[in-house]
């Protein structure tokens, strides 16, 4: 079982992630922009950060590089909607150890959280 930070502005979206992680046995917490995710990241330090990249206040590439200056050890997936590769290009060159196309695949969801806590 991991800790996971669900980090997107769209209410729907963490829910959405929240339940395919929580029926995976996962405990969750979530935070609507950038500047809650470091907020939060710092708080519980979280096992994984499933992050959304277009968010108000602070988008998720900020939120990213700013989470591994705290902890280069962070690991953080970089969920993003079709259309934004060179957005996913500069989260990977980033640190994001991965990235998940939206709309999800619960499958897809549950292999990165395997990959990245086992």
């Amino acid at each position: 079982m991991a800790l996971v930070l669900v980090v997107d502005d769209a209410a729907f979206m963490r829910m959405r992630l929240k339940n395919v992680l929580v029926q995976d046995g996962h405990e969750v917490i979530e935070a609507g922009n950038g500047v809650e995710a470091i907020e939060m990241y710092r708080q519980h330090r979280p096992d994984l950060v499933m992050m959304d990249i277009t968010m108000p206040e602070m988008d998720g590439i900020t939120a990213l590089k700013k989470i591994l200056q705290d902890d280069p050890s962070a690991k953080i997936v970089i969920c993003s909607a079709l259309g934004q590769e060179s957005t996913v290009i500069e989260a990977i060159k980033s640190g994001a150890k991965d990235f998940i196309v939206k709309p999800f695949q619960p499958e897809r969801i549950l292999d990165a959280v395997k990959k990245q806590v086992g």
